[in-house]
């Protein structure tokens, strides 16, 4: 793609979710979402494969409409109390269709059937824009609407952690692992939404970081499913060696990062008297755990059936660029220690 028209699309990018988290008024804050998904879709189709253009008719077809949802809703608002305002929502009308549709845009169950079929026709940089970037214009307003209802927001947590559990645990294609995997991360994230913003926000960066190091890390080995796991190995010792240790941080195993934000979860869920919610999410954190079990056994406990011939794979000079993935590792792996930190940041 043309520098030019890339650097055009990734402004675009970020100032739709600019304009979004600094609006105040509906209007304004579903033209941030528009520009977002106007910037993102040739971004997706680049690549002018038909699985490509598949995935990115998918993806406007589910954002259009929850688009329009949300304009439907903020009108219906408007209509019903004379409020533009975000925080001004009162109806439980259109608070409960707007909840809905910023599910369906970010791609929560049960509205979540596009996410894992539009990432599986992307490339891994698109894919990881997806799952990260794109998120945040949407968490953004639902935590500013704070949904009264927390039936609603309770069922939707509870849906999507089983779900990304479940529906993760058949997958071969990584890509549409990895879109479960951020079903699952995104049900824990709603179901303490309404009891603490700042854990949710806290749960939303480290997912972000590990989602960045597991989609660099399959980028770097070219991996797009469990058999071309096996043969990583050969491409990058050291890498394959830390792989296993990023699966498992996403799957929230101690003593890694990924372990931190559950703690906080289920303590949190605890506190307010809902321990059969929270025993429900811990249980579903074990289906999702196997499946990133099953791509560790993959990648470290099985070797690839075919030699490689020629050169040998590990002395090429790795085309990628790797301190973002260096980075985004070592905070995978090692940031438990500051959770007492992390806790004193949510206090205040």
């Amino acid at each position: 793609m043309n520098p030019y028209i890339l650097t055009a699309l990734l402004f675009g990018l970020g100032l739709g979710t600019t304009i979004t988290f600094a609006s105040s008024h509906w209007l304004l804050a579903w033209m941030g979402l528009e520009m977002n998904t106007l910037a993102i879709i040739p971004l997706m189709a680049q690549h002018h494969h038909p699985r490509a253009v598949e995935a990115t008719t998918k993806y406007f077809l589910t954002q259009a409409t929850a688009a329009a949802m949300l304009l439907f809703a903020s009108a219906t608002n408007a209509w019903l109390t004379g409020q533009w305002e975000i925080q001004q929502m009162t109806h439980p009308l259109p608070v409960t269709l707007i909840t809905l549709a910023l599910a369906l845009k970010i791609g929560l169950a049960p509205v979540h059937s596009w996410l894992p079929e539009v990432l599986q026709g992307l490339d891994f940089t698109t894919g990881l824009i997806l799952s990260t970037w794109q998120k945040l214009a949407p968490f953004a307003l639902l935590l500013q609407i704070q949904p009264a209802n927390s039936i609603i927001l309770v069922a939707l947590g509870l849906a999507s952690t089983l779900i990304g559990g479940w529906g993760g645990l058949n997958q071969t294609q990584l890509r549409k692992v990895l879109a479960y995997s951020s079903i699952a991360h995104l049900g824990w994230m709603i179901l303490v939404l309404q009891f603490s913003p700042s854990l949710t926000l806290l749960t939303l960066l480290t997912y972000f970081v590990m989602t960045l190091s597991a989609f660099l890390v399959f980028k770097l080995s070219k991996s797009t499913n469990l058999n071309m796991l096996a043969t990583s190995w050969a491409k990058a010792p050291a890498i394959t060696a830390l792989t296993p240790l990023i699966l498992l941080s996403l799957g929230g195993l101690p003593p890694l990062t990924g372990f931190m934000p559950k703690w906080l979860i289920l303590q949190e869920l605890t506190k307010q008297d809902l321990a059969p919610t929270a025993t429900i999410a811990a249980m579903s954190a074990l289906l999702s755990l196997f499946f990133y079990l099953r791509l560790s056994y993959a990648m470290t406990l099985t070797m690839s059936p075919n030699t490689l011939a020629g050169t040998a794979p590990w002395r090429l000079q790795p085309s990628q660029f790797v301190l973002p993935l260096a980075v985004g590792t070592t905070t995978t792996l090692l940031l438990l220690p500051l959770t007492p930190a992390a806790v004193a940041l949510l206090v205040l």
